[in-house]
């Protein structure tokens, strides 16, 4: 079947594009160009919001120094806000991975604003004599302040939303401290057994663990609130009014809700990536600690029978099509994935940021691609760790109280009042017989019974406390 067509035009020609269509030739010719990874940037609603907020802000600028007329920017303006409100986002096609430096992408993001915007002042779409993609919702703009601002402000909502998981996942781990600051268990080092720790101390641990990430976030997060909006081609704003970069950076932080910050240098902005750099070293960190927890909590509950066993995960699925009542720890097991993910992103954007040449970095697709993955699936781990495995954990008691008693560990509690030597005695013949530290200290006649009492009492272990006289 035929269908409709209209025709557009560019540098490089003529060609026909669906008439009912939003995008144009521009990002025609992006879809012939790319087709990498079968993922368009609509699929990431942050960032087409993000360049709709741009172009809003841009637009808003320009109506108020008198480069833009009202017609054209009340319908621009309206345009964007509906692509803010969700709209029209399965018009952004051009894939996530792209040649150009973004400016397939720009161009997209131009052409449905245009085309929407045409469409609400009662014109056909491709009617470009009224309203012009580049003559209008590009003006005083190029790819290379468009496209890394709106990187940057799709960043900034993603990593709100990234904290928000984090903080729930602290929480959870905060809640199980609480239910669990009475057990006490033996703690190790090397995995082998060390001294007494309640099992509270161990899930605080990782609930301290992540506020500490989420403070380096919120840092990170201050870099890359500092925009190159108005720099456009290489930073000398050439085309573009005076004081435009410092109303269009005032204009698109109102209406983001972001306290963006304009670039001291534009040219410096506009060829330096650091901010993504820092930001996904930032994530690393978060993704290797939170793998490290994972980790330990796969440890803690392996077995039953030939393993730990100090925990329960909650059971979430079968976990063998062969072994019968085998559950694995797959909640854990897919954050631990993920970890491996944004490690490797983090390469990815390394690359990325060294390869960059004189004026710009052609390569920040590959780089916000790889930022959103690491942001998003951190996300999504954090939430699932935390609702479908931390929340539903439960602590195998009578088994943690019976090492605790029965542990040579426990010996280390006596080295200031029978010495390590003997200490090491009592410790190697409790392991040698498998009776408990408390029974040999009586027997040898280090300690009364009273004393012994005192000094195993749990808060001492697993706690500091004044021995002054």
């Amino acid at each position: 079947m035929n269908h409709p067509t209209r025709r557009e035009h560019d540098l490089l020609g003529e060609r026909d594009v669906p008439a009912n269509a939003y995008w144009g030739i521009h990002t025609l010719r992006a879809l012939e160009n790319y087709p990498i990874t079968g993922k368009a940037i609509g699929g990431s609603s942050d960032l087409v919001k993000a360049l709709a907020l741009v172009k809003l802000a841009a637009a808003h600028t320009n109506f108020e120094h008198g480069d833009l007329d009202e017609t054209r920017y009340q319908a621009i303006a309206a345009a964007c806000r509906e692509i803010v409100g969700g709209a029209l986002h399965d018009e952004f096609l051009v894939d996530v991975i792209q040649g150009g430096a973004g400016t397939s992408t720009n161009m997209n993001a131009n052409e449905v604003i245009a085309n929407r915007a045409l469409e609400l002042l009662g014109h056909a779409k491709g009617d470009y004599a009224t309203l012009h993609p580049i003559n209008h919702v590009n003006m005083s703009q190029s790819t290379n302040d468009v496209y890394p601002t709106a990187l940057r402000v799709a960043a900034c909502f993603g990593i709100k939303s990234l904290l928000d998981a984090m903080a729930e996942l602290r929480l959870a781990f905060e809640t199980k401290a609480d239910e669990f600051r009475d057990i006490l268990k033996i703690g190790r080092t090397q995995l082998q057994d060390a001294v007494p720790m309640t099992l509270g101390q161990e899930f605080l641990t990782y609930a301290v663990m992540l506020g500490e990430d989420e403070q380096r976030l919120a840092e990170a997060m201050a870099l890359i609130r500092e925009v190159n909006f108005g720099a456009t081609a290489i930073g000398t704003g050439i085309n573009t009014d005076v004081d435009y970069a410092k109303t269009a950076v005032a204009h698109l932080a109102q209406l983001s809700g972001l306290r963006l910050e304009a670039a001291p240098n534009l040219i410096e902005a506009t060829q330096d990536t650091g901010a993504f750099v820092q930001l996904s070293g930032v994530l690393k960190r978060i993704a290797a600690k939170l793998s490290k927890t994972c980790n330990d909590l796969r440890l803690l509950s392996s077995g039953p029978q030939g393993g730990f066993n100090e925990i329960n995960l909650p059971e979430r699925a079968a976990g063998s099509s062969i072994m019968p009542g085998k559950v694995n720890p797959i909640i854990p097991e897919v954050v631990n994935q993920i970890a491996f993910e944004v490690i490797g992103n983090d390469m990815t954007i390394t690359m990325a940021s060294e390869a960059g040449q004189l004026q710009l970095n052609a390569f920040e697709p590959i780089m916000g691609h790889s930022l959103f993955k690491s942001i998003e699936h951190l996300k999504a781990g954090c939430l699932t760790l935390a609702r479908n495995c931390v929340a539903g954990i439960t602590a195998n008691r009578e088994l943690l109280a019976r090492r605790a008693e029965t542990s040579a560990g426990l010996a280390t509690a006596l080295n200031p009042y029978i010495g390590y030597e003997n200490a090491t005695k009592v410790a190697r013949e409790s392991l040698r017989t498998g009776r408990s530290v408390a029974a040999l200290v009586l027997e040898m006649g280090l300690l009364d019974q009273a004393t012994l009492d005192e000094i195993l009492r749990p808060e001492v272990l697993t706690a500091p406390r004044s021995r002054r006289r």
